[in-house]
């Protein structure tokens, strides 16, 4: 009984997060590398059956992560660049982040109200979630009263360490795709008050966002 009425506080290393946003990212490309393998195999095999024309012959060579179509959008000049490979990695955190975002504010928001009014949904963003999820409140919060808000975090957590040795430039790319989950953190738990939003983070700064 004693246990139930003063239940042990459970309590996890800080910087596990952010190790695990970081393990998160390779593994979510390499993830997608073994999807379009698995993608290819599956076609292959429908061509030896028959069931799919095989692929017209260019001097072209396709790499293994080609798909037909892949393949064939290359031929065409259209193949994917690294821009394409990165949205479809940002979409894959953003997703995860909704995910996690609308669980911890279904737990922060357990003895509270409903927010009737958007303002308030935003403010518990920056207090709480903010504070749950990176340590600190947001910095500054700024509004043109016309449902856009701009959240201003001048340290921002996830992004703190990035740095590149190919300069600022590739840094900045790299924060972009960091700020992909606690983009989808902040749009699943704004989904999860019952506010349907669009989250778009802006780096132009680091560590600022």
């Amino acid at each position: 009984l004693s246990a139930l009425a003063d239940p042990p506080v459970r309590m996890m290393d800080g910087p596990a997060m952010d190790y695990f946003l970081i393990e998160l990212v390779s593994t979510i490309r390499a993830s997608s590398a073994i999807a379009v393998a698995r993608t290819k195999k599956v076609e292959q095999e429908m061509i030896e059956a028959g069931l799919l024309p095989a692929p017209l012959s260019s001097g072209a060579t396709p790499s293994n992560r080609d798909s037909m179509a892949s393949t064939s959008s290359k031929l065409d000049g259209k193949g994917p660049t690294d821009e394409e490979e990165e949205e479809a990695v940002r979409l894959r955190l953003e997703s995860i982040g909704m995910h996690v975002g609308a669980n911890v504010a279904e737990r922060l928001c357990h003895e509270r109200q409903l927010f009737s009014d958007t303002l308030d949904a935003i403010k518990f963003i920056c207090k709480d979630l903010w504070a749950a999820c990176w340590d600190k409140q947001v910095d500054n919060l700024r509004t043109n009263h016309r449902g856009v808000y701009v959240l201003q975090d001048n340290s921002f957590k996830p992004i703190q360490r990035i740095s590149s040795w190919e300069g600022r430039a590739d840094a900045l790319k790299k924060a972009k795709i960091y700020a992909a989950m606690p983009a989808g953190i902040i749009r699943g738990a704004l989904a999860r008050l019952g506010f349907q939003a669009v989250v778009v983070p802006e780096i132009t700064t680091l560590p600022q966002c």
